[in-house]
């Protein structure tokens, strides 16, 4: 019995020393099993850091109708782009008039309808200013400005004044501005755009057509021959040379301060004496520029359709400053407008 005791305790003493020796090599398997874990979890969440590159698809699986390229203005499609002329300008089309006695110093195709483009926004200028409504009050851009163009810092709800909105179609070309012009013309854009072909019949443009008060739409049309009455006519609107000539402006717009500059880089950087200006830009018309410009202390009336370049527009107009700096006193012009 005491025999049995003995053994009892020796194997329970033996138990006891191997649980302790053991239990330091059970933590540390536990440990290597957590930090294992633990390795996995970071090292998975590593791999979402840096993006893999989308492969990019190079097939359409939606569609089998082929793919439309842009629409080339319509000079590139009458054969005008490209043409040489003695000036080798980058525009289809060109014309340099003498404002005060209307001769002719050079022209480039200048009896042709082309789409405007921003340049509609003189007309549109006048027509709000021949209308004596209120230049002080207040217009709220709404959801059909907003359609008009997408792309604008005029969101909707955007509160301006007549005149706010004229100098921001006048100088930064907004085209919700001019929209929500026409817009609040008595009788709404059907009665402004009869109001536009209206004036452009006062001012003898007999080539020409409006059919709304931005110029997004291609079938704004007019000559070369009837841009240069157009400036001319909107030239004795004394808001009108100021607002297209105003190189910058900061206003508030939902509590934030936006900023607008001219679209002419001329006006911007003061290369020419520029009396009044517009430029205008949609695929069907190319880059247009139309500007009074004093050169040799004469009032030059200019337009430049469907320039090939962003900058090209503006850099035919220097080339024509320098080419008419350099003509001999006396040059007789080629013609005289009627």
């Amino acid at each position: 019995m005491r025999l049995n005791r003995f053994w009892l305790l020796v194997c329970t003493l033996l138990f006891a020393v191997g649980a302790t020796l053991n239990s330091p090599v059970i933590a540390s398997t536990k440990d290597k099993e957590k930090q294992t874990k633990t390795t996995k979890v970071v090292t998975k969440t590593a791999s979402k850091s840096p993006k893999k590159p989308k492969a990019v698809r190079v097939t359409v699986t939606r569609s089998n109708e082929p793919v439309i390229p842009a629409r080339p203005s319509l000079a590139t499609a009458l054969g005008l782009r490209g043409q040489h002329d003695d000036l080798s300008l980058k525009s289809s089309v060109a014309m340099v008039v003498n404002q005060d006695t209307k001769e002719v110093y050079f022209e480039k195709n200048p009896s042709v309808s082309l789409p405007i483009a921003s340049i509609t926004k003189l007309m549109t200028a006048m027509v709000v200013l021949d209308s004596k409504l209120p230049l002080d009050e207040t217009l709220v851009i709404n959801a059909d400005d907003v359609h008009i163009y997408r792309t604008s810092r005029l969101a909707g709800g955007t509160v301006l004044t007549r005149e706010e909105a004229l100098l921001l179609a006048l100088m930064s070309s907004e085209n919700r501005a001019a929209y929500t012009l026409g817009r609040n013309y008595p009788g709404g854009i059907p009665a402004f755009v009869d109001a536009m072909n209206r004036k452009a019949k006062e001012l003898g443009m007999d080539h020409s057509h409006f059919a709304d008060p931005t110029g997004l739409l291609s079938e704004n049309v007019a000559t070369a021959e009837d841009l240069t009455r157009m400036l001319n006519a909107a030239y004795q609107y004394k808001m009108i040379r100021e607002f297209s000539t105003w190189p910058d402006l900061t206003m508030v717009i939902a509590k934030r301060p936006q900023k607008f500059l001219n679209t002419n880089r001329l006006v911007r950087s003061g290369d020419m004496n520029i009396g009044l200006q517009k430029t205008g830009f949609i695929n069907a018309a190319g880059k247009c520029l139309v500007m009074q410009a004093r050169v040799n202390n004469t009032p030059l009336l200019l337009v430049f359709l469907d320039s090939v370049g962003t900058q090209s527009r503006f850099a035919d107009a220097v080339r024509v400053r320098d080419w008419y700096e350099r003509m001999p006193s006396g040059a007789q012009p080629i013609r005289r407008l009627m």
